[in-house]
């Protein structure tokens, strides 16, 4: 058995993992785009630095109002079909952000572009309980959201070249980090119809024994897998699901906090686009190396509390000591540092809800914790540059998001104690 399981998990693995993590890939890409199209972005519409993050952010709206929606049609509807309607929709409104003519324009792309994604994240985190048992999904989101960290390498890298690009057929630097980075979503659209397995049970390369294998880790009788309205809504007012819902927050709020200013910051150092693309490799490599040795050290020695909120302390007092030192340097070094601590937790913190929900409740509760925690990601691109504004430093900005981190961080702690025990 100890062999039908390697060879399981090795082959899912394989067909299922990378695929993903390549739409994951250009998701991020296409998400976190505005961070380098801003630097010329805000001048070109003639913004401020808050009018700006305000648009920017209306894409966390439009992905909190369709989360649940996109991810019950997904469980209704397979993988399949529902992941090819996202990236083919995303993709688009993405190349039309490539000539946005004015401000209120711009708003409306933004929060169309949070329609077109709502469902992703939480619908693969829902695929993958469908495929890997429990022990081994930290380590199977770990390497999904790998692919985060190498979006943010190579957008960084791509976006700061493209925006050196300026002129060039006519178009400004900023737009074509539009179009470079809707044209891959748009052409991956038929190979994720295609190739994107449909479930485990119709997979033809696998066999007989490692689909009765895995059909007997999945099964979960504690929980029986509904699909009616009535479970639906019960799993949205499970008071577990709601105190998940709050403590996630503070994940996205750190990560897209820091990931939506460091290029900023990194500029205030006096370099190139092209240059500044180059360093913000830096803290998404070791974001990388984070985020694929922290679960399977949660995994070998079944501590989850340890690995989800430990980091995102540590990320606490990373961002801290990110404005009490004054030489460059070691100010760029503690913000790649925590960059690394406040992704790595995500994983861990993803295997709590598998301990009580399981089929389409799982798809809703997936849906719903993401999305509200997502809003995160929209009060640090509003939040963040008003800051800023207000302030005139960075000082500000990385004292909110510590704060909000320390609080994720407790909450964890606090709400793991109120769910059932794993396996």
């Amino acid at each position: 058995m100890a062999d039908i399981e390697r060879a399981t998990i090795r082959r899912i693995g394989w067909r299922l993992m990378p695929l993903l993590g390549l739409l994951y890939l250009v998701a991020y890409i296409d998400r976190q785009n505005i961070s380098y199209a801003k630097l010329q972005m805000v001048d070109a519409l003639g913004l401020s630095e808050a009018a700006f993050g305000l648009g920017a952010s209306l894409f966390f709206i439009g992905y909190f109002l369709f989360e649940v929606p996109s991810n019950i049609l997904l469980h209704r509807m397979g993988a399949h079909i529902w992941f090819t309607r996202i990236i083919a929709s995303w993709g688009v409104v993405t190349l039309l952000l490539a000539f946005t003519p004015s401000a209120p324009v711009f708003y409306l792309l933004r929060f169309l572009l949070g329609v077109a994604e709502a469902g992703f994240f939480p619908g693969v985190l829902y695929v993958l309980t469908l495929w890997f048992p429990a022990r081994y999904r930290a380590r199977a989101v770990g390497l999904f959201m790998l692919a985060s960290a190498v979006a943010n390498a190579v957008g960084g890298a791509v976006g700061g070249w493209l925006l050196d690009q300026d002129g060039a057929l006519g178009l400004a630097g900023w737009q074509w980090v539009f179009l470079a980075t809707g044209l891959p979503a748009v052409l991956l659209a038929p190979v994720v119809f295609f190739l994107l397995p449909r479930a485990p049970e119709s997979a033809r390369w696998l066999t007989p024994d490692q689909k009765s294998w895995l059909a007997g880790e999945l099964a979960a009788p504690a929980v029986a897998p509904t699909t009616g309205h009535s479970d639906i809504r019960a799993t949205l007012r499970d008071g577990r699901v709601l105190l998940l819902c709050l403590v996630y927050i503070g994940f996205p709020l750190g990560a897209y906090g820091l990931s939506y200013w460091l290029p900023t910051i990194v500029r205030g150092f006096g370099v190139s686009n092209t240059a500044n693309g180059l360093l913000n490799i830096i803290p998404w490599t070791l974001v990388a190396i984070a985020l694929w040795g922290v679960p399977r050290h949660a995994a070998r020695y079944r501590n989850p509390i340890g690995h989800a909120a430990g980091p995102a302390l540590l990320g606490v007092v990373l961002l801290i000591s990110s404005v009490m030192v004054d030489h460059v340097a070691l100010r760029f070094a503690c913000l790649s540092l925590a960059a690394a601590a406040i992704f790595s937790g995500q994983p861990v913190f993803w295997t709590l809800p598998p301990r009580f929900l399981t089929g389409a409740r799982a798809a809703a509760g997936f849906a719903a914790i993401n999305s509200v925690g997502n809003l995160g990601g929209f009060i640090a691109q509003a939040i963040v540059p008003t800051l800023r504004d207000w302030v005139g430093s960075d000082t500000a900005p990385m004292l909110f998001l510590a704060a909000c981190l320390t609080a994720t961080g407790l909450g964890v702690i606090l709400v793991e104690r109120r769910l059932p025990r794993p396996d």
